[in-house]
């Protein structure tokens, strides 16, 4: 099937819409189209911001989407609204599909609104980290169901993630796509069965936007590779099996979440499940596979030590800044105290691991390489953007000498780390439109296969 004309419509996003702005248009899609739209309040966020639940009137089957389970990916957000958008508008487009479409733009609208910071100036990893939000599994929506396994009882989903339950529950959808991306890097899949049609597919689709496929280390040690940069999606219990390998602590000590929200729905109906991860930025190492100086092994040694280095940053004024009750008045502080109590568990895992996986002996790629010692380095700038935070926040509340000294370790920190990046990659910003697309066009196929519609 082809999809481009579709494509073409895209608009040339400069920003990313804010949380209320996507409330005011899906209302206005319902008033546009109410013989087609129908929009509920779902829910209520930790905050009591309404969830709004789009249902768009149409096949016989069930597909549910949403968007930002993780708050500071909100490339998914805007291809919803334009889907929802063409969905509503163009009934020729719509009877494609044997399909009820439900969507949530927003899943996490609270933590969305932690980042917003940076959603008007996405082009620059200074804006990107300095205002950066990303919970704690524990408290994300994409990993807080319930879930039993081994010593890991979670029991404890948290509103937005009960709405999703509710949802699955009651349409049992045949597909569903929950709407993620990444940082750094380049595009690459999950999904939940085998799908061998659609893995050629998928890898053409970046190309044809000029993104790359991310050809580097994978997410997880345990990620099961099915082609290309295609993954299975993984229940938590690979996590916790990977641990009890590896580390020498209860693994439910460090996972300390639930199950994803592919594991629940499995658990309900016959669902398929897609996760497409598009970066913001890109650099053209990301797809270099030609062989490196060192091995995989080497890579991820020195990957580890900075890993170590960073977690003593931020642990001395974390817990210096966390020994004020006003510490817990802001979201920064569990993502904080969960990264400083669990982080000395997967280093040791991680440890391991390096030192006895067979699989790391051989020469890394370019790719790998840039992985290891870039990409990290990207990431961690992150959680001493959140730091940041942390210390303004309780500095606006209280006077303390030590923690203004404190700040200006951190800050000198981030500055060294922003600074790192910025001579050693060789970055640009992809455009919001061409991410939307390649997410569109990944979700598009797939409701397209599963319904049994053959690619021409």
């Amino acid at each position: 099937m082809d999809f481009q004309s579709v494509v073409k419509e895209i608009p040339d996003y400069k920003r990313f819409f804010y949380v209320d702005e996507l409330d005011q248009r899906t209302d206005q899609l319902a008033k546009k189209f109410p013989d087609v739209v129908e929009v509920t309040v779902a829910g209520y966020s930790r905050k009591n911001h309404p969830i709004k639940l789009i249902k768009i009137k149409g096949g016989s089957r069930n597909a549910l989407l949403f968007g930002c389970p993780h708050p500071n990916e909100p490339i998914g957000a805007m291809m919803l609204d334009f889907l929802a958008e063409k969905l509503a508008s163009d009934e020729k487009f719509r009877s494609q599909f044997d399909y009820t479409w439900y969507i949530i733009k927003v899943i996490d609208p609270d933590g969305t609104k932690l980042n917003e910071g940076w959603f008007s100036n996405p082009e620059s990893i200074r804006s990107y980290a300095q205002h950066f939000y990303r919970p704690p599994g524990y408290l994300q929506v994409e990993w807080t169901f319930p879930v039993d396994y081994k010593t890991l009882h979670f029991h404890n989903p948290l509103p937005e993630t009960q709405v999703l339950m509710k949802i699955i529950d009651e349409t049992r959808p045949s597909f569903m796509y929950s709407l993620h991306n990444a940082g750094f890097g380049g595009v690459y899949y999950y999904i939940s069965k085998e799908a061998e049609p659609l893995y050629e597919i998928y890898q053409k689709i970046p190309s044809m936007f000029g993104v790359p496929l991310s050809l580097g280390e994978p997410e997880v040690p345990y990620a099961k590779t099915l082609s290309k940069a295609v993954y299975k999606l993984f229940p938590i219990s690979e996590e916790y099996d990977y641990l009890e390998k590896h580390a020498s602590v209860d693994p439910a000590q460090i996972i300390r979440a639930g199950a994803s929200s592919d594991e629940y729905a499995s658990r309900v109906a016959n669902t398929f499940s897609l996760v497409c991860e598009v970066p913001y930025y890109y650099d053209p190492r990301i797809e270099d596979t030609s062989e490196a100086n060192m091995s995989r092994r080497q890579a991820k040694l020195i990957a580890w030590e900075r890993s170590k280095e960073h977690y003593e940053k931020i642990k001395e004024p974390f817990e210096y800044c966390a020994s004020f009750e006003e510490a817990k008045n802001f979201a920064f502080y569990e993502t904080l105290k969960n990264y400083v109590e669990t982080m000395p568990a997967h280093l040791e895992a991680e440890r391991h691991w390096i030192e006895t996986d067979p699989e790391l002996e051989r020469k890394a790629t370019v790719a790998e390489v840039f992985d290891n010692l870039y990409v990290t380095q990207f990431y961690q700038s992150l959680s001493l953007g959140m730091l940041k935070r942390l210390i303004d926040g309780v500095l606006s509340l209280r006077e303390d000498e030590k923690l203004k000294e404190l700040k200006q370790k951190v800050e000198e920190a981030f500055e060294e780390k922003i600074d790192y990046l910025y001579k050693n990659l060789n970055y640009r910003a992809i455009p919001i439109k061409n991410l939307v697309a390649i997410q569109l066009l990944a979700g598009l196929h797939t409701a397209w296969y599963l319904q049994g519609g053959s690619e021409s």
